[in-house]
């Protein structure tokens, strides 16, 4: 259906660019990796979830691993937020939550393959 090749095209394309920003290392991911007193490691690994999250959700077989793990991934990226008092950062991660959840919806309950 229309609908969900657009959610995987706007949730792949959000994971991609965030975890690539980690992976790269850019100074505002280090930042508040840092801030968050979260080791270097951490960061590496969370932007290669992310990465591999984006990458399955463009294979069928994939989809419908990818999308929960995804959103599992938010659910930690929200607790940080949460847990740091930024609310502006938690109020984009809820909306990228929500929008992922939707996909995983539509992934496990609508589909046919």
């Amino acid at each position: 259906m229309w609908l969900d090749k657009i959610l995987l095209g706007i949730v792949g394309l959000i994971f991609l660019l965030s975890g690539g920003a980690k992976l790269a290392g850019l100074d505002f991911e280090l930042a508040a990796f840092e801030r968050w007193g979260y080791p270097l490691w951490f960061m590496y690994l969370t932007g290669g979830l992310e990465v591999v999250g984006a990458a399955g959700l463009m294979h069928n077989k994939l989809q419908k691993l990818a999308a929960p793990g995804l959103a599992l991934l938010m659910v930690g990226a929200m607790a940080t937020h949460i847990k740091f008092g930024e609310w502006p950062a938690l109020a984009v991660a809820g909306v990228i939550f929500l929008v992922t959840c939707v996909l995983c919806y539509r992934l496990l309950t609508l589909s046919k393959h």
